[in-house]
């Protein structure tokens, strides 16, 4: 038996030896492929990096001398893979880079599974041959300046989880192609341009999407995709200010593993599906603001046990809020402000809540204010406004040791005002136009960071307690109550905004009636007999001045000037009447023309002289005046004050030396810089969005143009112009517009057609300020040959190839255009001839803060 083994094993060793020098061929080999595979990715590394511009030599650690797992900026993992048992990612966001991105060395790297070029300067169409990288599992291209249409090529990536396209100019239809990625759990395309209808294919087949992002491109016209809702394993669902019309399907209630759902800013209407929430088991926040949705909210949120944040601002809503909504245990935002709801606010749980902010302004809510509320002490802002709230204040109301905004104003609040001596924290306190009755407690004057006071048109009695000259005050307002006594002089002379009229038994410096009057009295009975001798002398001296002045001016004698001046300074309304010549003349409007006025100080004014003041009388003209002129925000021009004469208003303003960013844009040259420009874009909407979502009663500019726009040091921007129409008229404002062709690309085109004004023909304004600044063209080009106004000129040549090229202005180096080109989306969807396509003003401050 041994022996025939040991005969045959020659025999077994001689067939096996071809196996046994392959197998040993194949285990060199892959050593061999193993030791040449870094060298072979350094040189592929290399080549991607030589076609980058790095200004920063962020990649200066990429050597051939190198492992390429230990430069700067790659990362290395364990791969499962057979082909390659290393997985390389490329963390390149934020480097400044530029250049053309060598796709095709990229995706031959063995192994290449993430790569994130975001936040970058590349300036170029997204690189199709991207779909050739074949194990790419994570690419990020966000905010990385890409333009041009999303390439369906991208669906050759078999092994991407992730595509984050988002802050880019990607324009044209969402490719139905993409449906292919069928393993995608994450697609981010917010704030582009994507445009048209989203094919429903895309959603029936990305069943695997966890994260889906859409917001931020307002040339969609699509309505909400029913197939959204078979989506079952998405979790952030973020729609906002894409054009969505239509109601929400009733699909959309199977999405059960939702945990965001944003639709706010888009054009939605109806009611929300019945049930809506029932499922909802894992939402954290729902927000449905600022659409066009009606009817009763449903009961169902209130089953949505780990929601934090509930808003749904801006709609039509009626009927009560859900009742168990108040209940929830997490719930820390409420935002049901501008609706139609009605009913009583519940009372809170107290001591469980972790309620932050409650705002709920201008509904029709009513009953009484909660007793719980000052339980709840996590709660800094409480904001019932305008709505048919009664009652008392409760006396815990600001006993959250985190209360800092309090508004109840304008609603039908009687009795006192509690001490406030537990709210530290307390920051603004409105409880005006209501039925308070009392007096001012003095302890308001012993919170320390209290800065904003209003109390007025209540029926408040006493006196103003001294304890407020202990705060800091950027606004006290008192008016119309029945205060009496001494005003305290630091209250009179240190404060920015200080409303005392309408208490006639108040008196101090610079008011109707003088403290002091009573102990001069006597003494002026002494030099009685001696003025009573020179009072006829000047009586008849008088009669002539009078006589002359009369000759002088003609038939203005019979309606004789009458100046108001809401800020001290020297002037008369005959000083303004001698100033009224063509050499003063600064500026011409469709109301009347603008004149600098020096006075006897050396301080300058500008006096807008409106011819069409309709028929409104001085008492009249005066109201408005004053609500005007209450008006404080910094760049918002001050009214210092007005002069009326029968048929003609003359309204003062403060002057700036640099002039308007009218005389700015027209100059020979206008140089001035983007970080320049973009101040003062930002600064005019932060004036615009306190006039519309701020300031009480919100108020439209309707004459926004870059004349009205005044230009301080630092070029700080101040909205002048604004409120016209409450001063001439309804009539007279519309024939002056329509007399006037001048400005006329200033106004919306919806103006021409509808009797209601809204906030968003302001936005229209303000987009094409905007347009000016990132053109460096004024708004009306009577010498261009194809239109005369900036937003034709624009649409022309917005969708051209190159078309941003041709609209930036070419005087702003390159480096600073990626911020333009962002600022130039943001004026087009201000300047859409679909008014509910543009964004409110927060939103366009939002959107340039984040410039």
């Amino acid at each position: 038996m041994a022996t025939t083994s040991g005969a045959c094993l020659p025999l077994l060793l001689l067939l096996l030896s071809p196996l046994i020098i392959s197998s040993y061929s194949a285990a060199a080999a892959a050593a061999e492929a193993e030791a040449e595979q870094p060298v072979q990715v350094h040189g592929l590394l290399l080549s991607f990096k030589d076609s980058l511009h790095d200004p920063a030599g962020a990649l200066a650690t990429w050597s051939s001398s190198t492992p390429y797992c230990n430069w700067s900026h790659v990362t290395c993992t364990d791969s499962s893979s057979a082909s390659s048992p290393v997985a390389v990612s490329l963390q390149l966001q934020g480097l400044g880079l530029s250049g053309d991105i060598n796709a095709t060395a990229l995706c031959r790297v063995p192994g290449l599974a993430g790569l994130r070029l975001a936040s970058n300067a590349f300036n170029q169409t997204v690189p199709l041959q991207l779909s050739r990288c074949a194990s790419l599992a994570s690419l990020n291209l966000s905010s990385g300046a890409f333009w041009g249409p999303l390439p369906e090529q991208l669906a050759a990536l078999a092994s991407l989880t992730s595509l984050d396209l988002s802050g880019n100019d990607i324009e044209g239809t969402v490719p139905p192609g993409l449906a292919a990625l069928r393993g995608l759990q994450v697609l981010n395309l917010r704030g582009n341009r994507l445009s048209g209808v989203l094919h429903p294919a895309l959603f029936r087949n990305l069943t695997s999407l966890h994260y889906l992002d859409l917001s931020g491109n307002q040339f969609l016209e699509s309505q909400l995709p029913p197939e959204l809702g078979g989506m079952a394993s998405l979790r952030w669902l973020f729609l906002q200010g894409s054009g969505f019309s239509g109601e929400i399907p009733e699909t959309f209630l199977g999405l059960e593993q939702l945990e965001a759902l944003d639709l706010s800013m888009n054009s939605l209407t109806g009611a929300v599906p019945p049930g809506f929430g029932l499922k909802f088991q894992k939402l954290l926040s729902l927000d449905l603001s600022r659409n066009g949705f009606s009817g009763p909210f449903p009961n169902g949120v209130d089953k949505c046990l780990m929601l934090q944040r509930f808003e749904v601002q801006g709609n039509a809503f009626t009927g009560e809020l859900p009742a168990g909504l108040w209940s929830l245990p997490d719930l820390q935002v409420i935002r049901a402000e501008n609706n139609r709801f009605s009913g009583r606010l519940p009372e809170f749980p107290g001591g469980v809540s972790r309620l932050e902010q409650v705002q709920v302004d201008n509904n029709s809510f009513s009953g009484a204010i909660p007793q719980s509320i000052g339980l709840i002490r996590t709660m800094y802002r409480f904001s019932a406004s305008l709505n048919e709230l009664n009652g008392s204040l409760p006396d815990n109301l600001c006993d959250s040791p985190a209360m800092s905004i309090i508004n109840i104003s304008h609603n039908a609040i009687s009795g006192s005002i509690p001490d406030f001596n537990n709210c530290k924290r307390l920051v603004s306190l409105s409880l005006s136009g209501n039925g308070l009755t009392g007096t001012i407690p003095a302890s308001l004057g012993d919170l320390p960071v209290l800065t904003y006071i209003d109390l007025s048109s209540n029926g408040l009695t006493g006196a103003i307690p001294a304890e407020l000259q202990n705060l800091k005050l950027a606004l006290l307002n008192v008016s119309y109550n029945r205060l009496s006594g001494r005003v305290p002089p630091e209250l009179v002379s240190g404060l920015p905004a200080v409303f005392l009229e309408g208490n006639p038994g108040l008196c101090g410096p610079g008011l109707p009636s003088d403290c002091d009057a009573p102990l001069r009295k006597h003494q002026g009975l002494a030099l009685a007999a001696t003025v009573a001798s020179l009072v006829t002398g000047l009586a008849l001296l008088a009669v002539g001045v009078f006589a002359v002045c009369r000759r002088i001016h003609g038939n203005r004698s019979s309606s004789p000037w009458k100046l108001v001046l809401f800020h001290p300074i020297k002037i008369t309304g005959e000083d303004l009447f001698a100033a009224f010549h063509d050499k003063n003349v600064i500026g011409r409007g469709a109301f009347g023309k603008v004149h600098l006025i020096e006075l006897q100080d050396g301080q300058k004014v500008a006096v807008k002289r409106l011819f069409s003041s309709g028929k409104l009388t001085f008492r009249e003209v005066k109201n408005e005046m004053k609500a005007l002129a209450k008006i404080r925000h910094k760049n918002v021009a001050k009214i210092a004050g007005f002069c009326y004469s029968e048929g003609e208003v003359s309204v003062i303003y403060e002057y700036f030396q640099r002039g308007s960013l009218q005389d700015m844009i027209c100059a020979p040259k206008f140089a001035v810089g983007w970080n320049d420009r973009l101040k003062i874009a930002l600064g005019v909407a932060q004036g615009l969005a306190y006039l519309h979502h701020d300031y009480t009663p919100r108020m439209l500019h309707r004459d926004l143009k870059s004349s009205n726009v005044l230009l301080a040091d630092e070029f700080e921007p101040r909205v002048a112009g604004f409120g016209i129409h409450r001063v001439v008229g309804e009539k007279a404002y519309r024939s002056s517009l329509d007399s006037d062709l001048n400005d006329k690309c200033y106004i919306a085109p919806e103006q021409n057609f509808t009797k209601n004004p809204t906030n968003l023909m302001d936005v229209y304004s303000f987009g094409v300020i905007l347009l000016e600044l990132v053109t460096g063209r004024p708004a009306e080009q009577p010498a261009s040959k194809d239109c005369s106004d900036i937003v034709s000129w624009v649409r022309r040549r917005i969708n051209l190839i190159d078309g941003a090229s041709q609209i930036l202005d070419p005087s702003i180096p390159r480096t600073e255009q990626q911020g333009m080109k962002a600022a130039l989306e943001l004026a087009v969807g201000c300047t859409s001839v679909k008014p509910d396509q543009r964004p409110d003003m927060y939103e366009v401050v939002r959107s340039l803060q984040a410039l």
